[in-house]
């Protein structure tokens, strides 16, 4: 099990000790205490089961290790720790099925957006990357995903890239992509080999629609415009493309990658109703900051969550202090073991407080 888990766990069991002493020396039943100890009961329960199976371990590989035991009694500890590995297996599956977060919009599809931060041409050329990266791990999950929005740069990659993401529990995977990511690498057009430093912000939004949602429709200004982007004849030619203006906030929303104006005034409104709604929980989350400051980050876009090493073929999250290094593998969608790490140490957190 990874180092940070056992750390996290360990919290855990301080707290656990700490909320039994309060309710066994409490006369007044407190109900909130004690349904956060039964909470909490589950995890240790079967921390504790995997704590024994490594000291069999341990204890086995002494046996084994040693020059004194006979033949049978080596078999005996081989046979249980051969036992224990397996079941260790197990036990560490089922503590990360109890330390996953889950909230009501979990479930939910999402809007990804990626877009070019400070660096210039290297910063579009990594949304490029990032890009490739997200949409070959959906593959891999078997999850579907469309462009709704996309802005060329004008060399190579992208300004900006806006995706739809469909699935099962999508939001509840990717709601902690959010943030800068920074790409540390030579350029290709670099030739003394200096390293160069940019961002890509990435947002990534519960969709919402008008059924969750409510808008004053009196609130949005819509304009049409000729799409700047690929598409053929027909997409330039006329005036498709469809954009979306939230007077109140100012929040925009366009959406051009369609041919058909109807089908990009349904995306673009998709878009809009998802970034008011997550502008409206701000303000809340804002409110009750006090109280949210020991969680990891999950919607401020200027906070710095990861570095993309290319030097070190290294990839580093700063929330959990975590590092893998195979970026190649990583930049190719192999992204699902940081994803589940986040994840655990999120709910961590939120238990231990």
């Amino acid at each position: 099990m990874e180092t940070f888990l056992i750390e996290k766990l360990q919290d855990i069991q301080k707290k656990f000790y700490e909320l039994s002493k309060i309710i066994n020396n409490t006369i007044i039943y407190d109900k909130e205490k004690y349904r956060k100890y039964k909470e909490l009961e589950k995890i240790i329960k079967v921390y504790q089961t995997y704590k024994n199976k490594k000291n069999i371990i341990y204890e086995a590989n002494k046996i084994l290790s040693s020059m004194s035991e006979d033949i049978e009694i080596k078999e005996i500890a081989k046979s249980e720790k051969n036992d224990a590995l397996i079941a260790l297996s197990n036990i560490e599956k089922q503590i990360k099925h109890l330390l996953y977060p889950k909230s009501s919009k979990d479930d939910k599809n999402v809007i990804l957006e990626l877009r070019a931060g400070t660096g210039g041409d290297e910063a579009c050329i990594f949304v490029e990357d990032i890009f490739r990266m997200y949409t070959m791990y959906f593959k891999y999950i078997g999850w579907i995903s469309e462009i709704l929005n996309l802005q060329k740069s004008s060399i190579k990659g992208y300004k900006e890239v806006i995706l739809g993401v469909y699935g099962n529990g999508v939001y509840g995977t990717l709601k902690f992509e959010s943030g800068v990511h920074r790409v540390q690498r030579i350029p290709k057009t670099e030739s003394q080999g200096r390293v160069h430093t940019s961002t890509v912000t990435v947002v990534v939004l519960p969709e919402i629609k008008k059924i969750d949602f409510e808008i004053n429709p009196t609130e949005i200004k819509r304009d049409t415009f000729r799409s700047s982007g690929a598409g053929g004849q027909h997409v330039n030619k006329t005036e498709s493309a469809v954009r979306l203006t939230h007077i109140p906030s100012g929040i925009v929303a366009e959406c051009q990658d369609q041919r058909s104006q109807h089908k990009n005034l349904e995306k673009a409104m998709t878009i809009l109703y998802s970034r008011v709604y997550q502008m409206q929980l701000n303000k809340k989350i804002k409110e009750r900051s006090n109280e949210r400051k020991y969680l990891i980050n999950t919607g401020d876009r200027s906070y710095k969550i990861r570095t993309y090493n290319y030097i070190q073929d290294r990839v580093t999250d700063h929330r959990i202090n975590k590092s893998i290094y195979n970026l190649d593998s990583f930049m190719s969608g192999n992204i699902k073991e940081m994803i589940d790490a986040i994840k655990i140490a999120y709910n961590a957190e939120k238990l231990k407080k």
